[in-house]
């Protein structure tokens, strides 16, 4: 009697089989690109959001006339941002774990280390925390003064982020437009669906925007 084929078995065989040819003949799997990646990922949405936050920093003098503007912008803001906190944490994590490329990039100086991150970080969270509450819960005046003071404080911190990091920025920008380093569509990728995340985030959540947008909130 013919012993039955074990059809799960010889499928698991076959792939790791296929995959050690694979590997063998030099094809890797899907790569951001290690700690350079990193980098030029978050070079690629600070690009994102110095444009976006220049459209939304533009409705700040004319708030009342283009209020819809800048709350549509805000939400859609939020999935860049979440982005970039995610890259730039974990490389964090993989500096402060010891991982040799990324030990070899070096840490920012002690200044934007130690001061300018850590207010960056927070009055970030507590910036976009608010605006999403003021959406959920518009009869809330203090929520609108906490938004409002933590502006203050993300503004300075922001443009001591920006002027320290441009020419960074801009050099890892240029690198990644004029060299091919492994991972570039799936970097490309991830900030379009950051975008895209954010676009639908904002278009869900606008009907939230009525009472203020009818001066019914206060």
């Amino acid at each position: 009697m013919r012993k039955r084929c074990d059809v799960p078995a010889i499928h698991l065989i076959l792939t790791e089989r296929g995959w050690t040819a694979a590997m063998r003949s030099g094809v890797q799997r899907p790569t951001l690109g290690g700690a350079q990646g990193n980098a030029l990922l978050t070079a690629l949405l600070a690009a994102v959001l110095l444009v976006l936050l220049a459209v939304e920093g533009a409705t700040i003098p004319l708030i009342h006339q283009l209020l819809s503007v800048h709350i549509f912008v805000g939400v859609l803001l939020l999935g860049p941002v979440a982005l970039k906190l995610a890259s730039t944490g974990y490389r964090f994590l993989r500096f402060y774990g010891r991982s040799p490329e990324y030990v070899r990039l070096g840490p920012p100086t002690s200044f934007m280390r130690f001061v300018v991150a850590p207010t960056l970080v927070v009055s970030t969270l507590v910036l976009f925390g608010s605006g999403v509450a003021l959406l959920a819960l518009p009869q809330r005046g203090s929520v609108l003064a906490l938004h409002k003071a933590s502006f203050v404080v993300w503004f300075g911190a922001t443009s001591i982020h920006v002027l320290g990091y441009a020419l960074r920025v801009g050099r890892r920008l240029l690198l990644e437009a004029t060299r091919r380093v492994d991972g570039r569509r799936y970097r490309v990728a991830l900030a379009a669906l950051a975008i895209v995340a954010g676009v639908a985030t904002a278009l869900a959540t606008y009907p939230l925007a009525n009472p203020w947008l009818h001066g019914l909130a206060r």
